[in-house]
């Protein structure tokens, strides 16, 4: 027998779910109607245009990329075009090549393009894509000869299926690059495009924190008959996928893997069915992994043996009674509920515990209950009676819509930091709870986080480790070490010995006014070597002294529980190796090779020679930039690195930059 309130839900959701169909339709042509009157921005620099023809003309005639004649020549279907332009929008410099085929005598020559300048390829006028030769004119640019290129190897390195995902989103030239080809069957043709476009968007903006479109997937798109037909449910064949918009919840993704079937499938009619089982299989493993991890008490026991944490939020809580006293206040992912345990000891009047985890939220409810801090409520004479002040929710904050009155919170509590502060995603559910129930003027402990870097010296590697095994040398197996440690960050504590430059901020977030996209930022940072001892401080000295190695750069967070709402004592957690070490360790990026450094002007008589930041060249700085976004894979992040040397002054214009580094952190 199912539960009364259940059925009332139920009701309450179709309801819902219709007002949001009638309002769907005005969004939808909305939406149609700005992207017709935007404009189309070039793909290699800024310059914009009110049609593809215009904008691939320009291309092809200040660029020489012609998009038609690549496409053509690599025989390209709709999503290799498709592909093609979010490949050329999102490369990172020195990653992989792309081509521009120019005609020369009537036949096809290949040029390489391989200089970048932030997220857009740099052409640079009159310069060989291929080699870097610089000609005198344009007309010496287009005769000049280069090395074929294998087609087949070039149109391999877009098979990537991660290019389905719109580099740029609503990206007007995604959506209208080939509607100049139409030829007799261009109705159909634009019909098939137009829903092949409408599914490319929803693989963009699918939220995989959304409970309700897994139920919306698996029932929706359960539309085959026995003899193999689609129902008349799905009649208008997008009424699935829209709904899929509809839901705005969490942090959206790209789905990264099994969309290869994705391809091959544009005419099938079943193909939106497909797709939908796969992200409905994306989502619940994701959020079962992730939530299932946490249902291990070891995870627990750590975090609340974590000293550093447990101290900064015990006093934040504690010892703010301006804050806390008469408060209502809703912990995030509660876990075993201890902050909510503090919360309702520091006399807030109602606490609500949400945590996703089943097996957990029964932990805490237990947990509150023996302390006899459980909300209850009872009967006497007629009239309600409430005890305790703890109420524990199972399920993901982004699902309890009905379950708490909008901008009802005074405090929104949540420990939601992960390795490199980001990883795990769990920010976005924070700043979801903040906009749907916190009060104007409420409080968000912590209220502020800091991103920080600084580079490391060898014995922050494991080199030192292997030089001596039992007496024995088996420093071979600490070389292949580093260098896998060039392609996949580590997370371990670094000794602040082991810091051999100064420390940089990277990146602060405000809480209280920042937007879930700002999770997803670039930055850049110019880190010196750090000076030992008065005796160094002498700028102008000559670079005679024994240069230090760098060999990669290390993260680290701070969160803090600044006097803006907490008034009587703020306090800072810091994971930095410089303060006693925590359980989310460093972040640790290491470079491909070491980079020598030393402080101090070169000396202005002796020439210099070699590369910036060799031993023959120290470098006086190393410029980093340093991207960090949500990666395609649920509750991961990508970091990308570009390394760049000089010597202090610039001198001679010396400078050396190396190759992009990309590590995922998963």
């Amino acid at each position: 027998m199912e539960d009364p309130e259940t059925v009332d839900r139920e009701l309450d959701n179709e309801e819902e779910e219709e007002d949001q169909d009638e309002d769907w339709g005005d969004w939808g042509a909305d939406d149609v109607e700005e992207e017709s009157d935007s404009d189309i921005l070039c793909l290699f620099c800024e310059s914009k245009y009110s049609s593809c023809g215009a904008l691939f003309e320009h291309c092809s005639s200040i660029h020489h990329f012609d998009f038609l004649s690549i496409r053509k020549t690599l025989n390209l279907d709709f999503y290799g075009s498709f592909k093609l332009i979010n490949f050329v929008r999102s490369r990172s410099p020195y990653e992989i090549p792309l081509v521009s085929i120019d005609y020369v005598n009537g036949m096809p020559s290949v040029s390489i393009i391989l200089t970048v300048r932030g997220s857009h390829l740099l052409v640079a006028e009159n310069r060989c894509w291929s080699c870097g030769f610089f000609c005198q004119s344009n007309k010496d640019l287009q005769t000049h000869l280069h090395e074929t290129v294998n087609f087949e190897e070039i149109k391999l390195l877009l098979d990537d299926d991660k290019y389905l995902n719109p580099f740029m989103q609503e990206d007007p030239l995604l959506y209208s690059f080939g509607q100049d080809e139409e030829g007799e069957d261009g109705d159909a043709t634009s019909l098939e495009k137009e829903e092949i476009m409408r599914d490319l968007r929803e693989f963009g903006k699918i939220c995989i924190d959304d409970v309700d479109i897994i139920d919306a997937l698996s029932s929706d798109f359960d539309t085959s008959n026995e003899d193999g037909r689609e129902g008349a449910s799905t009649s208008n064949g997008y009424s699935s996928m829209e709904n899929i918009s509809e839901k705005k919840i969490g942090s959206c993704i790209g789905v990264k893997e099994h969309v290869g079937s994705f391809k091959g499938k544009a005419k099938d009619k079943n193909l939106r069915v497909s797709f939908a089982n796969v992200v409905s299989k994306e989502i619940k493993n994701a959020n079962e992994n992730y939530f299932g991890a946490y249902s291990s008490f070891g995870i627990h026991r750590e975090m609340i043996s974590d000293k550093v944490r447990m101290d900064a939020y015990r006093e934040a809580i504690l010892s703010n009674p301006s804050l806390m006293s008469g408060a209502t206040v809703l912990d995030v992912g509660c876990g075993t509920g201890i902050l909510s345990l503090f919360a309702a000891q520091a006399g807030a009047s109602r606490v609500i515990a949400v945590e996703a985890s089943e097996k957990m939220a029964s932990v805490a409810t237990q947990v509150a209950k023996d302390n006899g801090l459980l909300w209850s409520a009872s009967l006497d004479a007629g009239n309600n009676r409430y005890t305790g002040v703890i109420k524990v929710v199972q399920g993901m904050v982004e699902e309890l819509d009905k379950s708490i009155e909008s901008h009802s919170i005074d405090v929104l509590l949540s420990e939601w930091m992960g390795y490199c502060l980001l990883y795990e995603s769990m920010l976005s559910s924070v700043l979801f709870a903040r906009d749907r129930w916190l009060k104007p003027g409420g409080a968000i402990l912590p209220d502020t986080a800091t991103i920080f870097v600084a580079g490391f010296g060898r014995g922050g590697t494991s080199i030192p480790f292997w030089e001596n095994v039992y007496g024995f040398n088996m420093s071979c197996v600490g070389k292949e070490v580093v260098e896998d440690a060039a392609q996949t960050p580590i997370v371990d504590i670094v000794d602040s010995h082991d810091i051999v430059t100064d420390t940089a901020l990277l990146q602060t977030f405000d809480l209280v006014t920042m937007k879930p996209e700002e999770m997803d930022f670039t930055a850049s940072i110019t880190l010196q070597p750090k000076l030992e001892g008065s005796a160094n401080t002498d700028t102008s000295m000559d670079l005679e002294q024994k240069p230090t190695w760098c060999y990669g750069v290390v993260l680290w967070f701070e969160t803090g529980f600044t006097r803006r709402f907490c008034r009587e004592t703020p306090t800072i957690l810091s994971t930095s190796p410089f303060t006693p070490k925590t359980h989310w360790s460093q972040t640790i990026l290491t470079f491909r090779e070491p980079i020598a450094m030393a402080a101090g002007k070169p000396n202005a008589e002796k020439p210099v020679v070699g590369v910036v930041g060799t031993n023959a060249c120290p470098a006086s700085s190393i410029h980093l930039r340093i991207s960090i976004s949500r990666a395609a894979q649920h509750r991961s992040i990508d970091i990308s690195l570009e390394t760049t040397t000089g010597t202090a002054g610039d001198v001679d214009g010396r400078k050396h930059s190396w190759p992009v580094q990309i590590f995922n952190l998963s």
